[in-house]
């Protein structure tokens, strides 16, 4: 618009009034063809949602029929939960223990994101607030819970999930695994499990299977060892990352992937990380916790081959500035997968990294501070970063890409991008907790943060496998 039609839009140069009038039809005219654009925006992009939704043909009732052989009843909450699951008690062994360490809900606001009730500053007791408008529309104010196969205990922050028992092809070898994510809608919807679209494009990093006439898969290959000890050797004090050492407590082999390509249903691709390998029922009942973690995924905080659950930890972290609660199932760095007490899966190598949004890209980003404010561990509000978890055992808060109800490009696999406050910034007062994708990347762009040890930012190299499970607001 040029600076003649700027002025010739001003109201009140006229006593007739006609300018007025003429600028008030103007600015119609270009609230209209505004709106057309945006709202012809808008429809490209659902457009493309559903095109990019159904990237893959629409499966028959037949094969449809083939994975709803894998529904299971909602998984209810264990009714007990030993203590001996807390790493309250093992402070002093913190990077050396077994196990899922703390829950989500920590013993301060630096290590507890469950949102404050609406009645806090309110004239009115919590009993007189309505349902959250997430009941309405699930992409509103929650709580709303993404993973649906399961039951969210809030008080122990875990998740109780259907236990699936498959076998590895050729062999009578077990494998115990749960269902998380799929790339198909309709099979999402049955199953209860999370819909990722960009599931569709990460074949090249999975394994391959069939479901039998009871619903299990039958895996082609990849095995998994939890027998080795996890553990982690810190840095200094203030810089406890990177660590000196550190070994995983369960590897994968050179097959080893979660995500697993259903070849007799459709080639719908499933997230399915396994919790134990070739052990009886008998060996693996832990249904009130004191697990043995020789023998099942570090994450399980429960397990009860005879009811068919499995209850696992949840760990905190945010989604444009909500709050979440999600899974840590695998990852394709040794390093990651001992800080993150998972399973190394090196077949998750394969997933290309550094593309994010780009099409056929598989990956989603998620945000891990190396530096972030940790003194005074979990009393800190601002608390975030991988040397606060290596110096007192809770989680990092990280910071998730897109999740359902927020954005279309959901997937569970991650693809890190560590970053690093620079001198400056901490020596000025500027760092701090973050919690969104796009905060983080301006603060690259205007110099705050980096990649570790002062490299451009970007992908780290190595992919994490974490479904996301609740939006707590």
């Amino acid at each position: 618009m040029t600076a003649s039609i700027r002025r010739s839009f001003i109201p009140g140069k006229e006593a007739n009034g006609r300018t007025t009038r003429s600028y008030a039809r103007a600015n119609v005219r270009i609230t209209l063809a505004l709106s057309g654009l945006c709202f012809g925006s808008l429809l490209s992009s659902l457009a493309l949602a559903d095109a990019t939704q159904s990237a893959k043909a629409p499966l028959s009732p037949a094969t449809m029929a083939v994975h709803q052989r894998a529904a299971r009843p909602v998984a209810k909450s264990a009714t007990t939960l030993d203590s001996a699951t807390s790493l309250e008690a093992l402070s002093s062994t913190l990077n050396s223990a077994q196990g899922p360490g703390p829950g989500p809900i920590g013993p301060g606001p630096g290590c507890d994101l469950f949102p404050a009730p609406p009645s806090v500053g309110a004239s009115v007791p919590l009993s007189y607030f309505g349902p959250s408008p997430s009941t309405t529309n699930p992409s509103l104010v929650g709580p709303v819970q993404l993973l649906n196969s399961g039951t969210v205990d809030a008080k122990n922050g875990t998740i109780t999930l259907p236990l699936y028992k498959g076998r590895l092809a050729g062999t009578h070898k077990a494998i115990w695994y749960i269902l998380t994510d799929v790339d198909n809608t309709g099979v999402a919807a049955e199953l209860g499990l999370n819909f990722s679209t960009k599931l569709t494009f990460a074949a090249n990093a999975a394994r391959t299977g069939n479901l039998d006439a009871d619903g299990n898969i039958v895996f082609d290959k990849g095995t998994v060892n939890f027998a080795p000890q996890r553990n982690i050797v810190p840095g200094p004090a203030g810089a406890e990352f990177p660590p000196k050492s550190f070994a995983p407590g369960a590897v994968g082999d050179a097959n080893y992937s979660p995500f697993v390509n259903i070849v007799n249903a459709g080639n719908v691709i499933y997230n399915a990380p396994m919790v134990a390998f070739d052990v009886d029922a008998t060996e693996i009942n832990f249904p009130n916790g004191n697990v043995n973690y020789s023998k099942v995924h570090d994450q399980v905080v429960a397990i009860d081959p005879v009811n068919m659950t499995v209850t696992i930890n949840l760990i905190n972290g945010f989604s444009f500035g909500r709050p979440v609660w999600y899974l840590s199932m695998d990852a394709s760095s040794a390093l990651a997968a001992a800080i993150e007490h998972n399973t190394l899966a090196p077949l998750m190598g394969k997933l290309p990294l550094g593309r994010d949004d780009s099409f056929a890209s598989p990956i989603e980003r998620i945000f891990i501070a190396t530096n972030g404010p940790e003194a005074g561990a979990c009393n800190n509000p601002l608390r975030q970063g991988l040397s606060a978890d290596l110096a007192d055992g809770h989680r990092p808060n990280n910071v998730l890409g897109g999740i359902p109800t927020i954005a279309l490009d959901y997937s569970p696999a991650w693809d890190a991008q560590l970053f690093t406050w620079t001198p400056d910034a901490i020596s000025s007062g500027f760092r701090g907790q973050v919690r969104e994708e796009f905060q983080i990347l301006t603060f690259v762009q205007d110099g705050l943060i980096t990649g570790p040890g002062g490299a451009p930012f970007g992908s780290s190299g190595f992919a994490i496998n974490c479904p996301i499970v609740q939006r707590l607001d």
